[in-house]
């Protein structure tokens, strides 16, 4: 495996949507509902292996879909609004002959954090995209989340990161890019 320094979040919505297509194309509806539902919501990857069916097909009749995870690394209880993904999410999920919502063909079990990066990393290479690890799906969501919010305080809040300098390293947002989005604000808006 590389080393998680190396994992990047995805930056580029033309490789979102190339990875999407060759998780659906080369791995299964699996791998992309984790990939789909990783990106979306920060997991880490061994939470999301850890869900169980049975909690996704439950948020069908409430209005709110928030899913509710005891984190494995902080054993924190987050709640997770999913309505964005719910609909793929659930009607991969009634399909699933399992307890857990990404099962090992291997007995009844959960597929492994190597399985999950071996199958990302295969859609990876026929997508294009580099440096993907278990970790790019919540590198991701927080790249994208800063993106559209500019709250770095909120994600480190969402992340359990313990300074905003670890969030912005963690989701990749270099010196460069900070000193670029300097060049051109100015408080006086000069002509």
């Amino acid at each position: 495996m590389k080393a998680e320094k190396d994992v990047q979040p995805i930056r580029n919505q033309q490789q979102l949507d190339d990875m999407k297509w060759a998780l659906k194309r080369h791995c299964s509806e699996r791998d992309y509902i984790l990939f789909i539902l990783g990106c979306e919501t920060g997991l880490r990857v061994g939470d999301l292996l850890r869900l169980p069916t049975h909690q996704i097909l439950a948020l069908k009749g409430k209005q709110n879909k928030i899913l509710r995870v005891k984190e494995g690394k902080t054993q924190k209880i987050r709640d997770i609004y999913i309505a964005n993904c719910f609909q793929e999410v659930y009607e991969y999920a009634k399909n699933v002959q399992s307890p857990y919502l990404f099962p090992s063909r291997k007995g009844d079990s959960p597929i492994t954090p190597t399985q999950a990066y071996r199958q990302l990393n295969k859609a990876a290479e026929y997508a294009g995209v580099e440096h993907v690890g278990n970790h790019t799906l919540r590198k991701t969501f927080g790249y994208w989340f800063y993106k559209a919010t500019k709250d770095i305080a909120m994600l480190q809040r969402i992340l359990h990161h313990s300074h905003p300098s670890v969030t912005l390293r963690y989701i990749g947002i270099t010196e460069e890019e900070t000193n670029n989005v300097l060049k051109s604000f100015s408080v006086f808006h000069y002509n």
